[in-house]
């Protein structure tokens, strides 16, 4: 085991693979959504850490150990300790520093290399939770303080699909990432002024060399001055938005567990992603089901019902932007004339300048 400014005496046993990834997962506090990926053979249903890990796995971020000569073969090895290159490819992963087809175990000299946050050469060491924490805090560190292109965008995309099936609104809060999740709050702060603003990610982009963002016109003109077009600046990743409480988590903020959307409406009938208990201001709830259902309704924070009766077939989907914080309860039914309401608190995101 090495040690990263822990002395070797007091250097705590190895973590697992299964504990070194639910720590990086917390740390980045994102949501953790059903799908039909196959389980890893030996991380069964109800195991610790069952969902987040098979989610992970559907989303390209988990493939097996390093000693498995066909990664993605079935076996995680949640007990085996977690070796220094499992620990490096996963940390490099869950913080998005590349497209994934760019982070695979072949790029992770370069990764090392851009990103170094250990001075270990040997990768087949285990690694102990502190020394996985220390490693987290630095490569966080180094991401905070890397300087990005971003660019602004507007008029010509305006009312156009973005990359997750929303509608590009220029007035929101809102930008294009090539790595970021779907849903991930981040905060960009313009390096010549120092002026913040909080931003969701909801699209993919930019697509011009050099550029790390494209930000929305609402978004861009809360750091900056509209004809600048192109600015530097630096990125803190927040979280995915149903997660985070406000728009900045607090030092001392712990994410216990990934949260429960509400998805069925009865047995039959369900949404493919659900309404979380809490999502931003701003943020388009999107929904679609694997049959027949209807809004009737939505009731607003200031007691409001808004009545919508609006059906929706399984190749169409319902979108719902909330402008302000509070409750909102939705009123849906089956084709059968089944009855649910849903409940989600829309916490309000937003510029943070003096």
């Amino acid at each position: 085991m090495f040690a990263i400014g822990i002395p070797q005496a007091q250097a705590a046993e190895p973590i697992s693979r299964r504990d070194g990834f639910l720590l990086l997962w917390g740390s980045i506090n994102r949501a953790v959504y059903d799908t039909r990926e196959k389980p890893f053979f030996d991380v069964t249903e109800g195991d610790k850490g069952e969902r987040e890990i098979t989610y992970a796995k559907n989303r390209g971020l988990l493939d097996g150990d390093s000693d498995s000569k066909s990664p993605g073969d079935g076996a995680f090895h949640p007990d085996t300790p977690l070796t220094l290159e499992d620990a490096l490819l996963w940390l490099y992963r869950t913080r998005n520093v590349e497209e994934l087809d760019l982070m695979q175990r072949e790029h992770l000299p370069a990764m090392m290399e851009r990103y170094p946050v250990v001075s270990e050469t040997d990768l087949s060491v285990v690694v102990s939770e502190e020394e996985l924490l220390a490693m987290m805090r630095n490569l966080d560190q180094k991401l905070v303080e890397e300087v990005h292109e971003v660019s602004l965008y507007g008029e010509n995309f305006h009312g156009d699909g973005t990359a997750f099936g929303e509608t590009f609104d220029m007035h929101q809060l809102t930008a294009a990432h090539r790595s970021f999740p779907h849903n991930t709050l981040v905060k960009v702060t313009n390096i010549e002024n120092e002026k913040t603003v909080t931003v969701r990610i909801n699209d993919r982009g930019p697509y011009v060399e050099g550029r790390d963002m494209d930000l929305s016109v609402a978004a861009f003109t809360t750091i900056a001055e509209r004809s600048r077009g192109v600015i530097n600046a630096r990125f803190e990743r927040l979280g995915d938005a149903t997660l985070v409480s406000g728009c900045s988590l607090a030092p001392d903020a712990e994410i216990t567990e990934a949260p429960r959307l509400q998805q069925r409406l009865t047995r039959d009938v369900r949404f493919q992603r659900g309404i979380p208990h809490r999502q931003a201001a701003g943020s388009a709830l999107v929904l679609k089901a694997n049959k027949w259902f209807v809004v009737r309704g939505v009731r607003y924070p200031d007691g409001r019902f808004v009545r919508m009766q609006d059906w929706v077939s399984p190749e169409e989907h319902f979108s719902f932007t909330p402008s302000s914080g509070g409750d909102y309860v939705f009123t849906f039914a089956t084709a059968k004339g089944v009855k649910r309401e849903m409940r989600m608190e829309v916490v309000t995101c937003g510029a943070e300048n003096e």
